[in-house]
């Protein structure tokens, strides 16, 4: 019987750039089996060393998670859903039947605003709505919220709880805009260009409203403060770029009862839950473990589309509007799955785990304080791994123009190199670089490029794996640290 076994952007690379693969099967264990049959280089990333699926990877039928796919049982036209961590049933199936919340404001804490004429015209459609009402009204004013990262996905957010109301918004960002940021974080403008993202956040919600109280966080939040930070606030969004900051944020939520409303964006796709409980399950029960560093690409090196940030985003706001006003369903529990280039979404159950580390069973055992986030997520993978040397851009020109006989193999997607090509390199996916590595001379030196310098790291270790011994290079700073020192005659940059 056929089935079809729907592949999330960050996995296509690895299945022939397809979004769908039909197979014939009668269960999901064969169906998987057929897949990586066809596909040998997805196997590698689906399974580990046990055959077992990789924990940043879950499998779907329908909207129900699979938990033993050897005997799960096929009919035809069934739809299997492969969802990673970045990043078909019917959601509106499933949401009928999802309990509406209570609000994360107490009934004291909205008898304590008030409004003035000003307000009650200004928040005018809010009153009307009768979900939410005056006393909805005064709930979101006497709200506390914290936003974690303010790129793609805190510029809607902030923007939409500052017009809705929401009496205090914390702003938490340690980086400086730049001008590839304003392609889709939307909340900066051109004069912004390498200021704080937390000062220019603060100044457009200053122009939203300016009689909401802004909390200027502009450091990095981690293990040492993280607590004392999302103390004070009832709803905490994470809208961060990494998996280490997401645990992190994940396993403090937890610690102190917080919802955090997670938001994750890649090339067209988009995820959305809300984690922090106890009996509903968190991060690390949908994702019980990050991928190894650098396999899966983030925005910066993988491209975003421009308004996706907005779409995710605004889903996160209304998320954190109905936290704080109480009677909706939300998604605790659940997991949305938006790909708005093949126009599909979905509605999926996330598992409670009871051998979870933080949420489990038997109550809370990850100590945030002694827990090792760097080691979770792969960041010191390098130091337990022969060090991999590297070749400074100008370095690397200088060859070039020498004559000097060099391989240099480019490990980007086709989109990335029609960008900014670099001649006469070598077009080996890292996918494919263990069954290829006889198309390289082992007694020349082979420099590899990517655009940040991250991925080719990821390339020498796989090849070193696969057994090659030649010397290996990676380009620091990848293609990024060249386009000022080549090709600016050619118009190789768009």
């Amino acid at each position: 019987m056929s089935v079809r076994i729907y592949i999330s952007a960050t996995l296509r690379g690895f299945a022939g750039k397809n979004n769908e693969v039909e197979v014939e099967a009668k269960s999901v264990g064969k169906a998987v089996e057929a897949l990586r049959d066809e596909y040998p280089e997805l196997a590698k990333v689906l399974y580990d060393e046990n055959g077992e699926l990789q924990p940043f990877i879950n499998l779907y039928k329908g909207e129900e998670p699979v938990t033993d796919r050897l005997i799960e049982g096929l009919k035809d036209g069934d739809e299997l859903i492969l969802i990673p961590s970045i990043a078909g049933g019917s959601g509106r199936k499933g949401s009928s039947t999802v309990e509406p919340t209570e609000s994360v404001i107490s009934d004291d804490r909205r008898k304590g605003v008030s409004f003035d004429d000003n307000e009650i015209d200004r928040f005018g459609r809010h009153l009307m709505l009768k979900e939410i009402g005056v006393k909805g009204q005064k709930r979101i004013k006497a709200s506390r919220v914290l936003v974690i990262g303010l790129g793609a996905l805190g510029s809607p957010v902030v923007q939409y709880l500052a017009a809705a109301g929401v009496g205090t918004i914390g702003v938490a960002d340690f980086d400086t805009v730049a001008l590839s940021n304003l392609q889709n974080q939307v909340i900066h403008g051109q004069r912004d260009v390498k200021r704080p993202k937390s000062a220019s956040a603060r100044d457009t919600i200053r122009a939203i409203n300016n009689k909401l109280n802004i909390n200027v966080i502009d450091e990095k939040i981690d293990v040492d403060n993280v607590l004392d930070i999302i103390a004070d606030y009832d709803v905490i969004v994470d809208c961060t770029d990494n998996y280490r900051s997401r645990y992190l944020i994940n396993d403090a939520c937890v610690t102190l009862g917080k919802p955090d409303v997670y938001g994750a964006i890649y090339q067209y796709e988009g995820q959305v839950s809300i984690f922090g409980s106890h009996s509903k399950g968190c991060l690390r029960c949908q994702y019980p473990a990050p991928p190894a560093a650098d396999l899966i690409p983030s925005c910066a090196e993988g491209g975003t589309l421009s308004p996706l940030g907005g779409i995710i985003g605004s889903i996160q706001a209304a998320e954190v509007l109905k936290l704080i006003i109480g009677g909706a369903p939300t998604l605790e529990g659940r997991l949305l799955h938006t790909d708005i280039w093949n126009l599909r979404s979905e509605v999926l159950k996330i598992r409670k785990r009871n051998d979870c580390p933080v949420c489990g069973g038997q109550g809370h055992m990850l100590s945030i304080s002694e827990y090792d986030y760097d080691e979770l997520c792969g960041i010191r993978a390098e130091d337990e791994e022969q060090p991999v040397e590297s070749v400074a851009a100008e370095e690397l020109i200088d060859r070039i123009e020498r004559g000097e006989n060099i391989t240099i193999v480019d490990v980007r997607e086709p989109h990335e190199r029609a960008i900014h090509r670099f001649p006469n390199a070598i077009v080996i996916p890292i996918g494919q670089l263990a069954r290829r590595k006889g198309e390289l001379d082992p007694t020349v030196d082979t420099v590899f490029i990517c655009r940040e310098g991250k991925r080719s790291i990821l390339a020498i270790n796989t090849l070193r794996e696969a057994g090659y011994d030649g010397p290996m290079y990676n380009l620091k700073g990848g293609i990024e640290a060249t386009k000022d020192i080549i090709f600016s005659n050619e118009g190789a940059w768009l």
